[in-house]
């Protein structure tokens, strides 16, 4: 009987493991800068990531991105609007753009080089291996030190496919997609220096928690009550800040 009991007890843990979702917790901060005579103080924000079965839930700063693989769509949701955004996949940002931001999209694509760097370090838990980021957008140079892992309990190759959506809401194209896929594994930290405006920007990024549960009811959805638009502001493309 206790043999029974614990065979049933060991069949459904498994199960819930099995359908268990992967929570990802990062803790972001920004240094303080000065740019245009404004003085912009120092600033710490937690980004959270859900990865379900062909979906995932990105939140961060005011911004909410899900995806449904399943379904290819894209909601980009904005809390503080109540509003949200559909949008069909592959990502085609021209079409999510008043008329008159069209133009603009040319000036907003980015270029990026990634760069193994031979570098080891071990973040916590997670053993990683470091790359040299370089990226360009407009008026914009950005350097950035990333450490990846493939230690984690999850699909990291799948999850990169479907961040590439993302990527195309942060104006990387194709060319700059690829090179972020020589990156082996998930990033774990980063460091990103910029020079924008002739401003100096420092931004450090780090995991602090991977952890597999179920998500949150709703995690995957648009909530209740927003109210869908057509095209994206700019205070959308800047996470409602």
């Amino acid at each position: 009987m206790k043999k029974i009991l614990f065979a049933l007890f060991l069949v459904l843990a498994i199960s819930v493991l099995l359908s268990a979702d992967i929570y990802i917790k990062s803790n972001v901060h920004t240094d303080a800068f000065a740019m245009m005579g404004q003085n912009q103080p120092a600033k710490d924000e937690i980004t959270e990531l859900w990865l379900g079965s062909n979906k995932m839930a990105n939140i961060s700063g005011d911004k909410i991105m899900i995806l449904d693989m399943s379904k290819n769509v894209m909601f980009i949701v904005n809390p503080k609007e109540k509003s949200y955004i559909e949008a069909a996949l592959p990502l085609d940002m021209s079409k999510l753009v008043p008329k008159e931001m069209a133009p603009m999209l040319a000036m907003m694509k980015m270029t990026m080089k990634v760069t193994p760097n031979g570098q080891t370090k071990k973040i916590s838990n997670w053993n990683c291996n470091g790359y040299d980021v370089d990226m360009s957008m407009s008026m914009m140079q950005m350097k950035m030190k990333v450490w990846a892992t493939t230690n984690v309990p999850f699909d990291w190759k799948a999850f990169s496919k479907m961040y590439a959506n993302i990527a195309k809401m942060q104006f990387m194209d194709e060319n700059s997609i690829a090179e972020m896929d020589k990156i082996n594994g998930y990033q774990i930290a980063s460091e990103m220096t910029m020079n924008m405006m002739g401003a100096d920007m420092k931004v450090t990024t780090q995991v602090s928690e991977i952890t597999q549960k179920a998500a949150p009811a709703g995690a995957y959805s648009v909530p209740a009550g927003f109210t869908k638009k057509d095209t994206l502001s700019l205070q959308d493309l800047r996470g409602g800040q």
